[in-house]
């Protein structure tokens, strides 16, 4: 049976590391969970078919590279790897360690984007992951599933059964939105794998141009440089989000006496940080996003404080003239 007991989720040797995707405060206790259990194999929630590709764009981190590949009705989908996202840190950590990574989602066609919506991941640094995935599964545990979903869920739970029986420490990273079906799926043996794409043709990698990180990225690419950068410090002190956030604000404020001669005075200061944590909470959030700031910016000050503001948040700066790749500009 699935444990839920002193802030750790279990499922016999298996440690489950719910996450929001592309999400900083996930990927930081992916290594929390990492050091903390000190795992013999690390399974992630990706499908085989793109393992090689996936795999090859982490090692070049920290540039930013991007996995591409058809559909067979002609869709085009492209998966960029970024430093802040729990599974990328999993992989990491285990390459860095020397550890077995394993691949084990279902390879899945015309999978649709959910909207629904998802508690703040800032409320991580506050509540802890157990509390923050105790409450989802609280409020989710009985919510229908789509047939997708629970062929996933189940293809999951296979390969973790398969996985458990050496003995072995397994450490699993995966979205949080799979936690309720994978729980179910766990404590029922699953026999055989379920039927899926084995492998698949035209996969490709890129290297994302330096126009394009500054507008795809999943986080504010200032943080996620932050994140990056407190990987490889003596003191491994993740970033907070709000101080990110103030950092932002502070050096664009120079560079807008800098480039313009114009000061933003404190009361500006004010009004925009009241106007941003405002603009954050009738959305649904605890801290304002990158585009709640930059608009947030526009109202207290004007246009080019608003670009300054851009400009400081969405540098990413580990950029190359010779990737080694095909570059890929995407909007």
């Amino acid at each position: 049976m699935t444990r839920m007991r002193h802030d750790k989720i279990e499922w016999q040797n298996v440690r489950l590391v719910p996450i929001l995707h592309n999400r900083m405060e996930f990927a930081t206790e992916v290594r929390r969970q990492f050091e903390e259990f000190r795992p013999d194999h690390v399974a992630i929630e990706y499908p085989s078919t793109l393992k090689e590709k996936i795999l090859q764009g982490i090692k070049r981190l920290p540039y930013l590279s991007v996995v591409h590949y058809e559909e067979s009705d002609g869709t085009f989908i492209y998966l960029l790897l970024e430093p802040s996202d729990g599974q990328i840190e999993a992989a990491r950590l285990a390459l860095e360690n020397n550890i077995p990574i394993h691949f084990i989602d279902r390879d899945t066609e015309g999978y649709p984007l959910d909207p629904s919506p998802m508690p703040d991941p800032y409320a991580l640094t506050k509540i802890g992951h157990f509390i923050f995935c105790q409450a989802y599964l609280r409020k989710h545990r009985d919510d229908p599933r789509s047939l997708e979903d629970r062929l996933r869920e189940k293809t999951t739970a296979y390969h973790l059964q398969q996985l458990s029986r050496k003995g072995e420490r397994i450490l699993f990273v995966g979205g949080l939105y799979h936690l309720p079906g994978l729980i179910e799926m766990l404590n029922q043996p699953q026999q055989t794998e379920v039927i899926g794409r084995r492998h698949r043709k035209g996969v490709g990698l890129a290297h994302l141009h330096r126009d394009s990180s500054r507008e795809i990225m999943s986080e504010m690419p200032f943080l996620a440089a932050k994140y990056e950068k407190s990987r490889s410090s003596r003191d491994g002190e993740p970033p907070d989000r709000l101080e990110a956030n103030s950092q932002v604000i502070m050096t664009s404020r120079q560079n807008y006496w800098k480039n313009n001669k114009e000061e933003l005075s404190r009361s500006q200061v004010r009004v925009l940080n009241r106007f941003a944590r405002n603009y954050a909470l009738v959305s649904g959030g605890l801290v304002p996003s990158f585009y709640q700031l930059i608009v947030a910016a526009r109202g207290a000050a004007d246009d080019n404080f608003a670009y300054e503001v851009w400009d400081k948040g969405s540098n990413y700066p580990w950029q190359t003239e010779n990737p080694g790749l095909p570059v890929l500009r995407l909007s």
